[in-house]
Protein backbone atom coordinates (compact mmCIF):
# COMPACT_ATOMS: atom_id res chain seq x y z
CA UNK A 1 0.00 0.00 0.00
CA UNK A 2 1.12 3.73 -0.91
CA UNK A 3 0.92 5.87 2.08
CA UNK A 4 1.88 9.43 2.34
CA UNK A 5 3.87 10.29 5.41
CA UNK A 6 2.48 12.97 7.95
CA UNK A 7 4.98 13.13 9.99
CA UNK A 8 9.03 11.80 10.31
CA UNK A 9 8.89 7.87 10.81
CA UNK A 10 11.96 6.35 11.97
CA UNK A 11 13.11 3.73 8.98
CA UNK A 12 10.74 4.54 6.81
CA UNK A 13 10.88 7.98 5.63
CA UNK A 14 9.96 12.02 6.21
CA UNK A 15 7.21 14.14 6.27
CA UNK A 16 5.64 14.21 3.18
CA UNK A 17 7.54 11.40 1.78
CA UNK A 18 5.81 8.61 -0.30
CA UNK A 19 6.39 5.76 0.92
CA UNK A 20 5.16 1.51 -0.37
CA UNK A 21 4.61 -0.68 2.67
CA UNK A 22 2.63 -3.58 3.47
CA UNK A 23 -1.32 -2.87 3.98
CA UNK A 24 -1.03 -4.81 7.83
CA UNK A 25 1.49 -2.10 8.55
CA UNK A 26 -0.23 0.51 6.93
CA UNK A 27 -3.77 0.31 8.43
CA UNK A 28 -2.40 -1.49 11.66
CA UNK A 29 0.16 1.25 12.86
CA UNK A 30 1.35 3.73 10.31
CA UNK A 31 -2.62 5.52 9.33
CA UNK A 32 -4.20 4.47 12.94
CA UNK A 33 -1.48 6.22 15.03
CA UNK A 34 -1.99 9.44 12.62
CA UNK A 35 1.64 9.33 10.65
CA UNK A 36 0.65 9.08 7.68
CA UNK A 37 -2.61 8.93 5.10
CA UNK A 38 -3.57 6.70 2.17
CA UNK A 39 -2.03 7.70 -0.95
CA UNK A 40 -4.96 8.08 -3.16
CA UNK A 41 -4.90 10.59 -6.19
CA UNK A 42 -6.35 13.56 -4.18
CA UNK A 43 -3.94 13.44 -1.27
CA UNK A 44 -0.67 12.77 -3.90
CA UNK A 45 -1.99 16.32 -5.67
CA UNK A 46 -2.52 18.06 -2.23
CA UNK A 47 1.15 16.41 -1.12
CA UNK A 48 2.47 17.64 -4.17
CA UNK A 49 1.53 21.01 -4.44
CA UNK A 50 2.68 21.36 -0.48
CA UNK A 51 5.90 20.31 -1.43
CA UNK A 52 5.78 22.55 -3.89
CA UNK A 53 5.01 25.39 -2.38
CA UNK A 54 7.51 24.82 0.42
CA UNK A 55 10.18 24.60 -2.30
CA UNK A 56 9.28 28.12 -3.43
CA UNK A 57 9.59 30.01 -0.21
CA UNK A 58 12.54 28.24 0.86
CA UNK A 59 14.00 29.63 -2.52
CA UNK A 60 12.36 33.01 -1.51
CA UNK A 61 13.96 32.70 1.87
CA UNK A 62 17.16 31.78 0.10
CA UNK A 63 17.02 35.07 -2.68
CA UNK A 64 16.31 36.92 0.24
CA UNK A 65 18.96 36.11 2.35
CA UNK A 66 21.37 36.15 -0.60
CA UNK A 67 20.44 40.03 -1.00
CA UNK A 68 20.81 40.91 2.19
CA UNK A 69 24.29 39.30 2.24
CA UNK A 70 25.10 41.50 -0.67
CA UNK A 71 24.77 44.36 1.26
CA UNK A 72 26.60 42.95 4.06
CA UNK A 73 29.92 42.58 2.76
CA UNK A 74 32.38 44.45 3.61
CA UNK A 75 30.64 47.06 5.61
CA UNK A 76 31.72 48.48 8.64
CA UNK A 77 29.22 48.74 11.18
CA UNK A 78 29.60 51.33 14.05
CA UNK A 79 28.59 49.73 17.55
CA UNK A 80 28.05 52.61 20.69
CA UNK A 81 29.46 51.42 23.43
CA UNK A 82 29.76 53.16 26.76
CA UNK A 83 33.01 53.73 28.39
CA UNK A 84 34.08 55.48 31.39
CA UNK A 85 38.57 55.80 31.97
CA UNK A 86 39.42 53.82 29.27
CA UNK A 87 37.22 50.95 29.77
CA UNK A 88 34.21 49.56 28.26
CA UNK A 89 31.31 49.36 30.81
CA UNK A 90 30.31 45.37 30.16
CA UNK A 91 30.54 43.90 26.30
CA UNK A 92 29.21 44.01 23.03
CA UNK A 93 26.51 41.34 22.19
CA UNK A 94 24.69 40.42 18.97
CA UNK A 95 21.79 42.07 19.93
CA UNK A 96 23.81 45.28 19.98
CA UNK A 97 25.44 44.33 16.79
CA UNK A 98 21.68 43.75 15.56
CA UNK A 99 20.26 47.04 16.95
CA UNK A 100 22.92 48.68 14.87
CA UNK A 101 22.38 47.11 11.67
CA UNK A 102 18.80 47.97 12.36
CA UNK A 103 19.43 51.36 12.36
CA UNK A 104 20.81 51.28 8.80
CA UNK A 105 18.13 49.19 7.41
CA UNK A 106 19.20 46.10 7.52
CA UNK A 107 17.23 44.01 9.39
CA UNK A 108 19.40 40.65 10.94
CA UNK A 109 18.48 38.22 13.72
CA UNK A 110 20.50 38.35 16.88
CA UNK A 111 20.98 34.61 16.81
CA UNK A 112 22.10 34.92 13.25
CA UNK A 113 25.25 36.85 14.43
CA UNK A 114 28.25 35.19 15.04
CA UNK A 115 31.03 36.96 17.56
CA UNK A 116 34.86 34.75 17.98
CA UNK A 117 35.22 36.49 20.72
CA UNK A 118 33.98 38.52 23.54
CA UNK A 119 34.24 42.16 22.84
CA UNK A 120 35.11 43.95 25.45
CA UNK A 121 37.04 47.27 24.32
CA UNK A 122 37.05 49.43 21.61
CA UNK A 123 38.00 49.03 17.72
CA UNK A 124 36.94 46.49 15.32
CA UNK A 125 36.14 43.02 14.86
CA UNK A 126 35.04 40.37 12.39
CA UNK A 127 31.25 39.20 12.67
CA UNK A 128 30.29 36.68 10.69
CA UNK A 129 25.99 36.89 9.75
CA UNK A 130 24.58 32.81 9.05
CA UNK A 131 21.60 34.43 7.29
CA UNK A 132 20.39 30.94 5.75
CA UNK A 133 21.59 27.49 4.97
CA UNK A 134 24.47 28.01 2.39
CA UNK A 135 24.59 31.79 2.48
CA UNK A 136 26.91 33.74 5.14
CA UNK A 137 28.68 36.78 4.86
CA UNK A 138 31.40 38.40 7.20
CA UNK A 139 31.46 42.10 7.61
CA UNK A 140 33.09 44.25 10.52
CA UNK A 141 31.92 45.99 14.11
CA UNK A 142 33.61 49.53 14.77
CA UNK A 143 33.09 49.66 18.73
CA UNK A 144 33.19 53.49 19.17
CA UNK A 145 32.46 55.74 22.64
CA UNK A 146 28.69 56.14 22.93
Amino acid sequence: MKVILLKDVKSQGKKGDVIEISDGYARNFIIKNGLGIQATAGALNEANQKKAAKQKRQAEEKHEAEELAKKLKGQVVEVKAKCGDGKMYGSVTTQHIADALKEKGLDVDKKKLVLKDNVRELGKFPVEAKLYAGVSVKFEIEVVKA
